[in-house]
């Protein structure tokens, strides 16, 4: 018989209860010692029938599915194909793509009232408290930032980079990497729009006993109103400041002497400055980097860039460079939307209708945070630094065979046994999680 394949091997189908993905059952265990799917009927509206899935039937798929690396509806169908798995995980059915997308969208439906899109948010509360009551913090510093989300959609607005898509403002606990808030904006509207609400519907999600200590922002926070709040709750800020007519009076202003290198060959320079907005209640401090351009014939007659940050961090608490360090930290965040864009499959929206986009994100960002609460607080310390595609090579995507045998299951899981003694103490840092939960 002549071979007709590179290598002299068959494929053949099997009876047996395997899965590809046995590290999904630890999540998931996680996801429900948590309470989701409680939470999620108890604050989701309930099937329009009895032949009808419930709500957490839609949202437990989904949050599993992203977990997995699912990136759009369509691969619901390959979460269904783990049939072994999802039955030892008591999900007997996983709706399909088109079933799913229908109840995106009845449960944004604005005629509704958002009432899907509302309750989801009360369910991201109350998992963010849970987490958050664990993790040992007590301070937080939050990172506020607008973040784009490409839809090549009918009804999708030009952002300011004129794609087309969502701008969705997200609060991050530095500390934690919790998202505390999500509020998904349409495209066309400016990151700048609403600073101080967002601000203060985050200030209200905190636990008791635990407070918003810190925030760093980009420009779009750069608002007397937001600043006013934040002093008034006795938090320290960094904002990057829009460099307006008088902020670059008083860069121009500035004597050569005053410009010092804060650390030997950094290759920039900064200095210092008081300054008030006309409706702030106090003045607060400029730190402004001046680096030299590589390539001034770009910029003709223009020596320097400038970047200016504000803040009421005081001379004793933090140096000027200390305080620019600081700000740049914010950085984190970007890589927090990074996280929840490219590895949770929120880069692009699957559905037309923005409110069935909207519910489809907060999913995401239950998804996100239940992952980081997992990382966190069941799994060794050594793994906190982990992002999802990490965990997934790690993790999830370990072959597993399914036996039943004197009533009992066994998962057996194809692991050294180091991985394996590792596997067994995640799932029992769940089970008590689940208690105190």
């Amino acid at each position: 018989m002549i071979r007709q394949t590179v290598f002299g091997f068959k494929i053949e189908n099997t009876e047996e209860e395997l899965t590809a993905h046995g590290g999904l059952a630890m999540m998931a265990e996680y996801n429900h010692g948590m309470g989701m799917r409680e939470l999620v009927d108890g604050h989701l509206p309930a099937p329009g029938s009895n032949r009808g899935y419930s709500a957490s039937v839609f949202v437990d798929s989904l949050v599993l599915m992203l977990q997995g690396g699912g990136r759009c509806l369509e691969d619901l169908r390959e979460l269904g194909r783990e049939a072994a798995l999802m039955k030892l995980l008591r999900m007997d059915s996983i709706p399909d793509p088109d079933t799913s997308g229908d109840w995106l969208r009845r449960m944004g439906n604005p005629e509704d009232g958002g009432r899907g899109y509302l309750g989801l948010g009360y369910v991201r509360d109350a998992i963010s408290h849970r987490i958050l009551r664990n993790d040992g913090v007590i301070e937080y510093t939050l990172d506020a930032d607008a973040t784009q989300v490409m839809a090549d959609k009918h009804d999708a607005k030009f952002t300011y980079q004129g794609v087309r898509g969502y701008m969705p403002m997200l609060g991050f606990l530095f500390e934690s990497q919790v998202c505390l808030l999500d509020e998904f904006r349409e495209g066309n509207v400016s990151p700048v729009s609403d600073q101080v609400g967002f601000y203060r519907q985050c200030r209200e999600r905190m636990p008791d006993g635990k407070r918003i200590a810190r925030y760093r922002a980009d420009s779009a926070s750069y608002q007397a109103e937001l600043i006013n709040e934040l002093e008034g709750d006795g938090v320290n800020w960094a904002i990057t400041a829009d460099q307006d007519s008088a902020i670059k009076k008083i860069i121009h202003g500035l004597a050569e002497s005053e410009w010092t290198e804060p650390v030997v060959g950094c290759g920039f320079e900064i200095a210092e400055a008081i300054h008030t907005m006309n409706k702030t209640n106090e003045s607060f401090r400029l730190v402004i980097k001046r680096e030299y351009f590589r390539q001034p014939n770009l910029f003709e007659g223009v020596k320097y860039a400038y970047h200016v940050v504000a803040s009421n961090w005081l001379d004793e608490e933090k140096t000027a460079y200390e305080v620019l360090k600081w700000h740049n930290q914010r950085g984190a965040a970007e890589n927090f939307n990074k996280e929840l864009k490219s590895g949770f499959g929120m880069e692009r929206m699957p559905c037309g209708d923005s409110w069935a986009n909207a519910v489809f994100f907060r999913i995401g960002v239950i998804a996100y945070n239940l992952f980081i609460g997992f990382k966190r607080l069941s799994c060794p310390e050594a793994w906190v630094h982990h992002t999802i595609a990490t965990f997934r090579w790690k993790v999830i995507q370990v072959a597993g065979r399914i036996v039943r045998h004197a009533g009992q299951v066994i998962l057996r899981l194809v692991v050294d046994a180091d991985n394996l003694s590792i596997f067994k103490r995640i799932r029992q840092k769940c089970f008590e999680l689940t208690i105190v939960t």
